[in-house]
């Protein structure tokens, strides 16, 4: 069994914050599951690049009201309620137009410590370098 909260995992090593977003990794791939379970928020008037080209993701928004802008120029809107899954590793550019709240879970899981790269890529566990 697994019992972990939010509120202990916000002051622990499983919260990673770049410039746009943080995220609280409650379920990592330490945890064996086969998957990672993130809460993460996107930071107000924000525009995140990312295009998981090694992950599978699917997102529940908690609350706040975002845009999903796809490379072919669709666009989704986000609001509380929303799931929305990138199965076929969507390229897309979360424009976030208040405070998101967001269930994020990961297929394969993420080791914790991942971050986008230039385009907007998180690697694979095997592509990260530990000391």
């Amino acid at each position: 069994m697994i019992v972990r909260t939010l509120e202990k995992a916000q002051n622990s090593a499983r919260k990673i914050q770049a410039k746009n977003w943080e995220s609280v990794r409650l379920l990592l791939r330490s945890d064996q599951m086969g998957f990672s379970f993130h809460i993460t928020t996107i930071y107000a008037g924000t525009s995140t690049h990312m295009h998981y080209r090694n992950h599978l993701e699917a997102v529940y928004c908690l609350q706040g009201n975002a845009v999903i802008e796809m490379v072919d120029g669709k666009q989704y809107e986000i609001s509380p309620g929303t799931l929305y899954a990138l199965d076929k590793h969507d390229e897309h550019v979360l424009h976030a137009q208040s405070e998101l709240t967001l269930i994020c879970i990961f297929d394969p899981a993420l080791i914790g410590t991942e971050t986008h790269d230039e385009n907007g890529v998180y690697p694979l566990e095997a592509d990260i370098v530990q000391d």
